[in-house]
Parts: C-alpha cells; sequence; structure tokens
C-alpha cells in the first residue's frame, strides 16, 4: 500500500522513537545501561512530552508561551490527588484514569488562561503566561487536601486543615504530596515503556492535528493573520485550539512526572522549568518535531553525562548549546543542510525532502 508523503514522514518519526526504545532496552537487559541513565529514561520522555506540546503553540501557532510549567503543575497534582484518593483501584486502570484527569484539568485551565491571553500578542502574551505559572504555583503552595469517611477536605491554612483519624492528608502545602509512587510499585518496572507510549500518542496527536485542516488554519494564523482573518478564518478559535491541545499534553507530562517521584513539590515547577522546555523547542527547531524530540533527549542527558568532567561541566554545556544554536539558525548552516538534502534526496530544501 502506497503511502503519502506526510504519512511517510510520521511513520518515520514513530519508528525512531521505537529504534531508540528497542535500543535502551537492550543496552539495559545485558548490563550495558548505567543506573544514572536509567534513572534519566522517565524524565526524558516528560520533557519530551512538554517539549513537543509547547512546539504546537510555539512552533506551529507562532505564540510565545511561558507558562507550560502551570499546566504541567495542574495535571500533576490533579492526577496525584486522585491516585492518592482512589488506592483502592487496580493499577493499571487507576492510572489511566489519572492520565485523562491531569489531562482534562490542564485543558480546563487552557480554555480559562486562554480567552483572555491570546488576545494579546508577541511579548504580552509571554509575559502573562509566565505571570499565570507562578500564580498556580503559588496557589497550590498554600493549599492543603485530604480525605476521610465525611468525604474530600480542602483548607487554605494548616489551622483550618483537619481530617478524621480513618483519613489521610494528601496535599500538605509546601511540603507537597508524598507517596503517589509507592501506589504503582507493580507498574515501576513498566513507567520507561508507559512514558514510551505516551510519547508517540503525543506525537500522534500533534502530528496529525497539524496535517489536518485545522493544522493549516493554524498555521496560516502564524503566518499571515491579516491574510487569514481576509479568507474567514477565525483566528482567535484556531489559536484556542492549539493552545488548549498543548495544555493537556503538558498536564500528561505532568502526570507522568509527578508518578514517578516519590516527593512532589510545587516549588519544582517554576519558571526555570519552562525556559527549559522552551530552550528544547527552539534548539530543536521551532516547528520540527523531531528536532524537538533530539534536543531534548541530548540536552537532558548531558549534564549527567559530564559529570566526570567536573569543574568544566556546564563550559561544555554551554558548547554544545551555542554548536546547536548556529547548526539550526547561522544561514551557512542551512545552506549546507540544503546541499546535504539536494545531494541525497534530489530536493532544493529540507521542506520537500520532508
Amino acid at each position: 500500500m502506497k503511502m503519502n508523503k506526510t504519512t511517510k514522514n510520521n511513520m518515520i518519526t514513530y519508528l525512531m522513537v521505537i529504534a531508540a526504545y528497542v535500543i535502551v532496552q537492550t543496552m539495559s537487559s545485558t548490563g550495558h545501561l548505567s543506573r544514572l541513565l536509567s534513572g534519566l529514561l522517565v524524565p526524558i520522555c516528560v520533557y519530551t512530552i512538554a517539549a513537543v506540546s509547547l512546539n504546537l503553540v510555539v512552533g506551529f501557532s507562532g505564540e510565545l508561551s511561558l507558562g507550560h510549567a502551570g499546566f504541567m503543575c495542574v495535571g500533576a497534582y490533579a492526577s496525584s490527588i486522585f491516585s492518592n484518593i482512589a488506592s483502592d483501584m487496580p493499577s493499571v486502570p487507576r492510572f489511566i484514569i489519572a492520565v485523562l484527569i491531569g489531562a482534562a484539568v490542564a485543558a480546563i485551565f487552557g480554555v480559562i488562561i486562554g480567552i483572555p491571553v491570546l488576545r494579546l500578542r508577541g511579548d504580552y502574551l509571554a509575559i502573562v503566561t509566565l505571570a499565570f505559572g507562578e500564580i498556580i504555583k503559588n496557589i497550590i503552595n498554600i493549599l492543603y487536601v485530604g480525605v476521610d469517611s465525611e468525604g474530600l477536605h480542602v483548607a487554605t491554612s494548616s489551622q483550618n486543615f483537619h481530617v478524621a483519624a480513618d483519613g489521610k492528608e494528601i496535599l500538605k502545602g509546601a511540603l507537597g504530596i508524598s507517596g503517589t509512587a509507592t501506589l504503582y510499585k507493580d507498574l515501576r518496572d513498566y513507567f520507561f515503556l508507559i512514558g514510551v507510549i505516551l510519547v508517540l500518542v503525543t506525537l500522534f496527536i500533534v502530528q496529525n492535528l497539524v496535517n489536518s485542516r485545522t493544522g493549516r488554519a493554524i498555521m496560516s494564523t502564524r503566518d499571515n493573520r491579516i491574510a487569514a482573518e481576509s479568507v474567514g478564518i477565525n483566528v482567535m478559535k484556531y489559536k484556542m485550539i492549539a493552545f488548549v491541545i498543548s495544555a493537556a499534553l503538558a498536564g500528561v507530562a505532568g502526570v507522568l512526572y509527578a508518578h514517578n517521584m516519590s516527593m512532589l513539590k510545587v516549588s519544582t515547577f517554576d519558571y526555570n522549568m519552562s525556559i527549559l522546555v522552551l530552550v528544547y523547542v527552539v534548539l530543536g527547531g521551532i516547528g520540527s518535531l523531531r528536532g524537538s524530540i533530539i534536543a531534548t533527549v541530548i540536552l537532558y542527558a548531558l549534564p549527567e553525562l559530564l559529570r566526570g568532567f567536573a569543574t568544566y561541566r556546564m563550559l561544555i554545556y554551554a558548547i554544545v548549546l551555542i554548536v546547536m544554536m548556529l547548526f539550526n539558525w547561522a544561514p551557512a548552516a542551512r545552506d549546507w543542510r540544503s546541499r546535504m538534502m539536494e545531494k541525497f534526496f534530489g530536493k532544493k530544501n529540507e521542506k520537500e525532502a520532508a
């Protein structure tokens, strides 16, 4: 059966992820994968999902969002609270429901934030989304959540928070949520597989959206807003679709992060996390999903792999960042890539080769 260019391109991306999983699993089973690298596998999946989802807003919608950590935060906490409340459920259905809840809660916040925020442009939108992330972090930082025979208890201070002896304190303000990972002891060995599956699901959603009629409308609003409006495209509607789907997928990344950590603290989801994910998107190539995956894997694992270089570790890391930026954005590098594409594929540019 013949496949069109878009389907082939999508299949190559899926096969790239699956091949990486097979290689890593082979190395792990033969004892060639260190414990340090084994501990990085699930976080790499988390940040890959976050980078691909952010690329939907930054690369395809053309808006600069710095509140991605906020969506990851609400997804992580909503799913963790559910997992602790429904601790008697079997692990597999409980985790699936937790993922759906995390995505749904993040999507709801995406709608709430997107309605006023997407009316702004450029730096203003970036500042407001950054503020959203900080507001969410500070609200969760004062929340106390528990459950007992009388139901769910929520308070904003420890003095007003009381749970009966037969109950359980779940969220303890700045102390966060502990013990979520222990609820999934039987799934611990499969978390990397689960992470890879969620990466593939994220790629499937984003790639099919981008290559659909809706995706073309989203990219038209990025390329020329006035021209898009002149042919009847509802700019606000399509930017909202991209923003909400991106928020929901960021919530999925937060779910995977929360269930992989023994202690979940809100201080982790600060603006530095949003900037880190944005760096992965920019250095991987804005609008390039494969680039986001490759940049995330390299840049997240590199600081740990360079620990043997002691004081020179961050210097080498900085040099790698500069080299990747030059390779992606320098005119000479783009010309060289175009020549390579024309030489090997007979195409004049990278878009035709893709």
